[in-house]
């Protein structure tokens, strides 16, 4: 049977034991409200060593390494300039196919000249390959030489390829300076019909014997094109209206044959000859050729008339001839 005052102890006992209870339950504030304190981090808790394991751990797999790229290869160098040097005009091309005659006298020489009346070749009123020569390259007729003349017999006089002056038996014809400010173009004469550049080489392929004969074999184009077939027709001529490359002191000039000289008529060795033979002529200083007033100006003689000039010079074909005064006006084949 309870008492009473076992019933006290009983409720006392009862009250301590849920005030205890009450006590340790978590305040639900202390999470919802920020304090100074929950900035500091608490120390973590350390982790509890795993126990060891009797099964092998896997071997951990290794990722495969990322390939390799490989560096882009430097681009080629640029090949380094060659330097070039200027090309300087040689004095004879290498694949010409005909050969060049060097340090030639030259003189001079003019259509209507007349210096030495009293020689067969002693007047340029005629040249060996046209006997009316000054009058077909002026067109002017002042009277016919008389037949009894020892040169150019029947030729009409009064043609110059210079200064004419007087009449019949006085006249006379000079030569003259020539220059580019009218192409080298006679200053005192009408305007002439055949080429100005013209020149003599000392082969006659017309009127001497030996050279006529001979002519078809040892002319470098006799076989050539308008040419071959030729051989005895002494109406036509291998020489006359042919091209010559003409150089002096760095100048070049271009000119037809229109005569022959000086002083021989055939001196083949020296005209068509490959190995620079001089000329067989003694006269004039041994001169090999004569150019014409235009020629001497355009490659700017020393004289208008000497024996000093000398020139290298070189047949060449007529495709080959380079633009310049020298074709304002050609000479057309035949004789």
């Amino acid at each position: 049977m309870t008492t009473p005052i076992m019933a006290v102890l009983i409720l006392l006992i009862g009250v301590l034991t849920a005030g205890c209870a009450a006590q340790s339950a978590p305040s639900p504030s202390a999470s919802a409200s920020p304090s100074s304190a929950s900035a500091q981090a608490l120390p973590a808790k350390p982790k509890a060593s795993p126990s060891p394991s009797t099964t092998p751990a896997a071997a951990p797999v290794e990722e495969p390494a990322p390939a390799a790229v490989s560096a882009p290869e430097p681009a080629a160098a640029a090949p380094a300039p060659v330097a070039v040097a200027a090309a300087v005009p040689a004095a004879a091309p290498a694949t010409s196919k005909y050969p060049l005659h060097t340090n030639v006298v030259s003189t001079t020489f003019w259509v209507g000249e007349i210096f030495n009346a009293s020689l067969a070749d002693g007047s340029q009123v005629c040249s060996t390959y046209n006997g009316q020569w000054a009058f077909q390259h002026t067109g002017i007729n002042a009277g016919t030489t008389p037949a009894s003349a020892s040169g150019c017999p029947g030729s009409i006089y009064g043609g110059c390829d210079g200064v004419s002056s007087g009449t019949g038996a006085s006249f006379t014809c000079a030569t003259e300076a020539r220059d580019a400010s009218n192409g080298y173009f006679p200053k005192n004469q009408p305007a002439p019909l055949e080429n100005p550049f013209y020149l003599d080489l000392p082969y006659d392929d017309i009127n001497n014997a030996a050279a006529f004969r001979e002519r078809a074999t040892v002319i470098p184009w006799a076989n050539d094109e308008g040419y071959k077939g030729q051989a005895t027709n002494r109406s036509f001529s291998y020489m006359k209206n042919r091209w010559v490359k003409i150089r002096k002191d760095g100048k070049e000039c271009y000119g037809q044959i229109q005569d022959a000289g000086p002083g021989e008529y055939q001196d083949k060795e020296y005209v068509f000859g490959a190995n620079d033979a001089r000329p067989a002529n003694k006269k004039f200083n041994g001169a090999g050729m004569d150019v014409s007033p235009a020629l001497n100006g355009c490659l700017g003689f020393s004289t208008l008339n000497g024996e000093a000039d000398k020139v290298d010079w070189q047949f060449v074909d007529q495709k080959d001839v380079p633009p310049g005064p020298w074709l304002d006006v050609v000479t057309p084949p035949p004789v």
